[in-house]
């Protein structure tokens, strides 16, 4: 099978910045335009023009100072809306247009209050619309997770009819099984007619944690563009991941799905996201969290030392990081002492290593962490001389 290109749709800087108290000013989101251009992503989608004056004028900057990437912007399926996206997204290369409308029962009875063929005549009215502005139009259908199947599939293939490029098959509520999102992707691809001449698209949620395995089923079965945020930032319990669906395609290359992201920025990317947005990245972040790459269990540490594929499938260069961590807690062993003491230029040979491992124990049970200044010290009133 030929490698095939994942589209990476990235929407930090508009489901991403719903997050309260993440909102982001014009200056910042223009940092991170431009950050997530250098990271090689294939779709920035800047913001949702209609939303707000200020919203407008910084999508309306990001398209102009974008030269590689698409510059997207929301709409919804409101005439208004679209001609404020068009209007901003003037200055853009590559522009897109992003617009749709609910398709669940749930949608349509209780949030629209209307028919299913109201939503599908509202959706090809603002397919066409937007298509009078810009050739890339991308068309979404909220809750598409919670979607009947066979009435998905005539959305879609009206939205095609229409004008669409791209077809977003959104898990709006996270409450997809990878399985039942795979199997709707995969039902799409069979009984869509023109879907070979659009580019498919997921985008989930992680209510019940579960947004990158979504969009890796998705992939599986057909879709070509995965939407995601950095630190995987969005509404409620968050978006998709970008780092690691990412990472997930780059370690199993047998997929044969390739991304064009440049990995070595990953973590740069995600520190600059977490500054401005002032929401830190919790510790135990897949790829980008503290402890990503941190290893305090003797077993663990004395496995990483001797190779560090053992229990590292990352290199952690890869992703931006120089090199594993050897944390020094009451669960390390000798080994784990010995390296961090050879770092800092104290070789013992094995009776002092092992008075050193005697004290260092006492001292890791009454602190969290055994840092160098506490070897330092530990050395210095053990008076353990060094071999020679």
């Amino acid at each position: 099978m030929p490698t095939q290109k994942i589209q990476i749709f990235d929407t930090t800087l508009r489901d991403g910045e719903q997050v309260p108290g993440c909102k982001l000013n014009t200056h910042e989101k223009l940092v991170i335009a431009k950050q997530l251009e250098q990271l090689g992503v294939d779709v920035i989608e800047a913001g949702f023009p209609i939303s707000s004056p200020g919203d407008f004028d910084a999508v309306r900057a990001i398209a102009a100072q974008t030269k590689e990437a698409t510059v997207c912007g929301l709409s919804r399926a409101v005439e208004h809306d679209i001609i404020t996206a068009a209007e901003a997204l003037k200055g853009a290369k590559r522009p897109r247009i992003h617009t749709g409308i609910g398709t669940s029962d749930l949608h349509v009875k209780y949030k629209l209050r209307t028919t299913r063929e109201e939503v599908i005549a509202r959706a090809v009215q603002a397919v066409k619309l937007a298509k009078s502005f810009v050739e890339d139009v991308e068309f979404y259908a909220e809750d598409a997770g919670r979607t009947d199947n066979v009435f998905l599939a005539k959305v879609c293939e009206e939205a095609i009819k229409a004008g669409a490029t791209v077809l977003n098959i959104p898990d709006t509520t996270g409450y997809c099984l990878p399985e039942e999102y795979g199997a709707k992707i995969k039902f799409l691809y069979e009984n869509v007619k023109g879907i070979d001449k659009v580019c498919l698209s997921t985008h989930c949620h992680n209510d019940l944690g579960m947004a990158t395995a979504n969009s890796i089923a998705g992939v599986m079965n057909g879709a070509r563009q995965i939407e995601c945020t950095i630190n995987g930032v969005g509404e409620r319990a968050g978006n998709t991941a970008l780092e690691e669906v990412v990472m997930i395609l780059r370690q199993h290359p047998y997929l044969n799905l390739v991304t064009g992201i440049n990995t070595k920025l990953l973590t740069e990317t995600s520190t600059l996201v977490s500054h401005m947005m002032r929401m830190p990245v919790q510790p135990n972040k897949a790829i980008v969290g503290a402890n990503a790459f941190s290893h305090s269990s003797g077993i663990h540490q004395d496995g990483v030392i001797k190779h560090r594929e053992t229990y590292e499938i990352i290199d952690p260069r890869e992703v931006g990081i120089d090199s594993s961590s050897i944390v020094l807690t009451a669960r390390s062993g000798r080994a784990a002492l010995a390296y961090r003491l050879q770092k800092l230029g104290y070789n013992f040979d094995k009776d002092t290593l092992d008075k050193a491992y005697s004290s260092f124990l006492h001292v890791a049970d009454v602190k969290k962490e055994v840092v160098d200044e506490d070897l330092h010290e530990l050395v210095e009133e053990q008076n353990l001389v060094v071999a020679s």
